[in-house]
């Protein structure tokens, strides 16, 4: 089995990490840009997270408020990860840079997707 580039898994031989200059590139500056934004995206992601885990307590005794703010912080999330797609290492080593992006971009549209149905619907039953 050959060694396989760490940005987009094509084979390549042993003594290479990326298959091409495009690769290495690419591959760098998503490891600038996860460095540049990890404390902020690390501090968002927590709040956030705590937040839904609030908002489903709230939905017991107001289900309206819970709803929207559950509904809310998925929103803001599934956006999050969908600009910012910044994976698992574990991850990442397992597919690769180029396909745990992709595969993270695809989880994010299905968080945004289910946050603003249950937002939306908390909308309407508030009206």
């Amino acid at each position: 089995m050959m060694k396989k580039c760490d940005y987009c898994a094509k084979e390549i031989s042993y003594h290479e990490m990326y298959c091409s200059d495009d690769c290495r590139d690419k591959s760098y500056a998503f490891y600038d840009l996860r460095e540049k934004f990890q404390k902020v995206f690390s501090v968002i992601n927590g709040i956030f997270v705590i937040g839904i885990g609030v908002c489903i307590f709230l939905y017991s005794f107001m289900p309206e408020v819970g709803l929207i703010g559950g509904g809310g912080c998925m929103t803001i999330l599934g956006v999050m990860y969908l600009f910012l797609p910044f994976p698992p290492d574990v991850f990442v080593e397992k597919q690769k840079l180029k396909k745990a992006i992709f595969l993270t971009r695809i989880i994010a549209g299905v968080i945004l997707a289910i946050g603003a149905a249950v937002l939306i619907y908390g909308i309407i039953r508030a009206i």
